[in-house]
């Protein structure tokens, strides 16, 4: 049995780019790095929030269930709420 999150499959990265605060370069950071060196001047370029993977892994429901996932998201101020049946619940 493998203990590996699903959330660490490397199909579902996503890239974003990020002022160089030194130069002012852009600067390619992946989803799952927190900075990267600055091609052009060597500066560390830090992403602006460091998110944790419950905030952008689809599997994130899953491995906590929908209680401590909805808890989590909730202390976020986000109101993510499960579809109807979702949360384990007979409610429609």
């Amino acid at each position: 049995m493998s203990t590996r999150c699903p959330g660490q499959d490397s199909r579902n990265l996503t890239a974003a780019f990020h002022r160089c605060p030194n130069c002012g370069a852009m600067v390619e950071i992946f989803s799952d790095e927190q900075r990267q060196r600055c091609p052009e001047c060597k500066t560390m370029v830090f992403t602006e929030e460091t998110p944790s993977c419950v905030q952008w892994c689809t599997a994130a429901r899953d491995c906590l269930g929908p209680e401590r996932y909805q808890r989590f998201m909730e202390a976020l101020g986000r109101t993510d709420r499960p579809a109807a049946g979702e949360d384990g619940s007979d409610e429609t």
